[in-house]
């Protein structure tokens, strides 16, 4: 009898969640990301539904509470790095962000890992890793 109580309970805050939307936005692009080609289908296949205006959103994107990460995950990608706006990055910034798009690479902490599991084609082969690296430092 409990057990039918407390799933009731648990079925009614889900429902009464979804009630609490968030808001998800693709602003506009301010630019497209003139790089290397074998570069920006990289960052577009990988980086981009956090990194840029042109989020795809899935559809656990839409089912409270997992939005509510989604979209917390994305704002703060976007103000971290956002690719649709790199043409209006100052070079020194420009520069900067190269740096550190590759530490984030080569230390494995990017693509984050819970990204991984529901987007398996965002994961970096080392080839692409190389690329990126090679990217970073200027070298293509």
């Amino acid at each position: 009898m409990y057990i039918r109580i407390i799933i009731g309970v648990l079925v009614a805050a889900f429902i009464a969640i979804q009630f609490r939307t968030v808001e998800r936005t693709n602003p506009p692009v301010y630019g497209s990301f003139n790089q290397p080609a074998e570069v920006k289908e990289i960052f577009q296949r990988a980086c981009y539904d956090c990194h840029s205006n042109e989020t795809k959103w899935p559809f656990y994107s839409y089912v409270a509470p997992f939005s509510w990460l989604v979209v917390k995950d994305v704002n703060e990608g976007r103000d971290e790095l956002n690719f649709s706006n790199w043409e209006r990055t100052s070079s020194t910034r420009k520069a900067k962000k190269m740096k550190e798009i590759w530490e984030e690479v080569d230390e494995g902490e990017m693509p984050l890992w819970y990204y991984l599991p529901l987007h398996p084609e965002a994961k970096l082969s080392e080839q692409e890793k190389d690329i990126i690296r090679k990217w970073s430092r200027g070298m293509l």
